[in-house]
């Protein structure tokens, strides 16, 4: 038996750079990493996913290796194998990008039941074809859906050419599959459990849109046998706003209870960490509005992987990752007291914020374009360019230029909706919404002088975005402001 043939040293450069581009996060790759494959300036045809362009140049680099007699993994030798893996995998997952993508669509109308795949066996029989181990490729089915999924649901729901919205698809991305893909592939595909999210925004921002991109995105297995995925992913995303039940329910909604265990509880109810699958993510809104003995209780579940139904001592084991999110200022809820250190490190393994509207508009003013033109599709149907046109004139004749949105993306949506019904939009009176909390405190007396004008010059600073403009409106020094702003002032510290 002869000695099988290497990579030479342009093939060996070339997978190595196929490599970088293939596995890096595609919310953030440089148009030069592409060029150095493709050449300068080739763009995917409209409807193309992002790296489609690099589909004809892979090919015939693959056209060249196979006239040399190499058509897949066992016909190199074993040091050259892992380079040329790269350019198969991408091979097959560009050639069953549209497929993947109906079956998203397929799966979102079916529901909870695992839809049929048509092309697995096409699929399966390319990776065997190039030598792929039967569980790897398995394996490769559900890493491929994943994927796709990840991209499908960040790219669609969170939708915004400002640079905040860039860094938020790019950190959701990295949340599903961490910023080394390659490490993921090999070491943490089937641990991501571990790995717990607390996402960080206003009222209205998007916290929900971005959890739910992150919980249908995880890895489900591939069952060869049936054809299909082992669950849905529509199944695999649990949520629940802790803010809406009083605490002597909580419990109860979280674990779940026996009949019998309190008055009222006529018949068994399974709870959401019962009901969430070991594929799946628990979403925990508000997580802010908790007293300390439920974040203890909490904190010890996601520690543990252990709890008990309440009336009963059978312990069951959770399986699926925790998102959770508030629009309180965690800092502050820590320094007071009312938001458990432990707590927050424990749900800390990655820490993410969803911008407000006004940050993402006064970045890029044209994403209110992209939103209303999103928004109104989901609303009627289907993308209308004309109605879109019609309802951002009525937006804009009926609102201030510089109006901050305080209800962010919700109030939007709600504003969209008062056009299409009444013609037109009259906005919130400024420094109400979103400042009911700091009002409140105000009302009761709770805050320093230095408290209160470290959150005035804030608001003011998220409203006129730059320190100048605060200065003028508080009759401070530039400086002072800055201060104020930053939290160095010191007059926002208690005593």
């Amino acid at each position: 038996m002869g000695t099988l043939p290497r990579l030479r040293d342009d093939e060996r450069e070339f997978f190595e750079r196929l490599a970088q581009v293939i596995f890096a996060n595609p919310f953030t790759l440089q148009a030069s990493q592409l060029d150095a494959l493709v050449g300068r300036g080739r763009k995917p045809a409209p409807g193309d996913h992002a790296l489609a362009v690099l589909g004809p140049v892979l090919a015939a680099q693959l056209r060249k290796l196979e006239s040399r007699g190499v058509s897949g993994l066992g016909d190199v030798a074993p040091e050259d194998r892992r380079l040329l893996e790269y350019g198969y995998l991408f091979q097959a997952y560009d050639q069953f990008v549209a497929p993947f993508d109906a079956l998203i669509r397929a799966q979102l109308e079916r529901g909870e039941q695992p839809a049929e795949v048509p092309f697995a066996g096409e699929l399966l029989g390319v990776l065997r074809g190039r030598g792929f181990a039967e569980a790897e490729v398995l394996r490769l089915v559900a890493l491929f859906y994943q994927i796709r999924r990840a991209y499908y649901f960040i790219a669609q729901s969170l939708v915004g050419d400002s640079p905040s919205m860039r860094r938020l698809r790019h950190a959701l991305w990295d949340d599903v599959f961490t910023s080394d893909m390659l490490a993921y592939r090999e070491h943490l595909w089937n641990r991501m459990e571990d790995f717990s999210t607390l996402l960080l925004g206003e009222t209205g921002t998007g916290k929900g849109s971005a959890a739910a991109a992150i919980g249908r995105s995880g890895l489900i297995p591939f069952d060869g046998k049936t054809r299909r995925f082992t669950s849905s992913f529509t199944s695999a995303f649990v949520a629940i706003n802790l803010s809406q039940y009083p605490e002597t329910l909580i419990e109860s909604e979280l674990f779940g209870h026996r009949k019998g265990a309190f008055t009222g509880a006529v018949d068994d109810h399974q709870g959401l960490f019962e009901r969430c699958s070991r594929h799946g993510s628990l979403f925990l809104d508000e997580i802010g509005d908790l007293t300390a003995p439920v974040q203890l209780k909490l904190l010890s579940v996601i520690q543990d992987r252990i709890f008990s139904p309440v009336g009963s001592r059978r312990q069951l084991r959770f399986e699926g990752r925790v998102i959770a999110a508030t629009n309180r200022p965690v800092t502050e809820l820590r320094r007071e007291g009312r938001f458990r250190d432990d707590f927050f490190y424990r749900l800390s393994s990655d820490v993410v914020e969803v911008p407000p509207l006004r940050q993402r508009l006064r970045e890029y003013p044209g994403e209110l374009d992209q939103l209303v033109h999103l928004l109104l599709g989901r609303m009627t149907g289907r993308p209308s360019e004309e109605l879109t046109a019609k309802v951002l004139a009525q937006l804009r004749a009926s609102l201030p230029a510089e109006y901050p949105w305080p209800g962010n993306v919700r109030e939007l949506e709600q504003a969209l909706r008062r056009i299409l019904l009444k013609g037109a939009y009259s906005g919130e009176a400024p420094g109400r919404v979103g400042h009911e909390a700091w009002l409140a405190e105000i009302g009761a007396g709770t805050l320093t002088a230095g408290e209160v004008l470290q959150r005035y010059c804030r608001l003011l600073h998220e409203r006129h975005g730059t320190y100048e403009e605060v200065a003028r409106r508080t009759a401070l020094d530039r400086r002072t402001v800055k201060k104020y702003i930053e939290g160095k002032a010191g007059g926002g510290e208690r005593g």
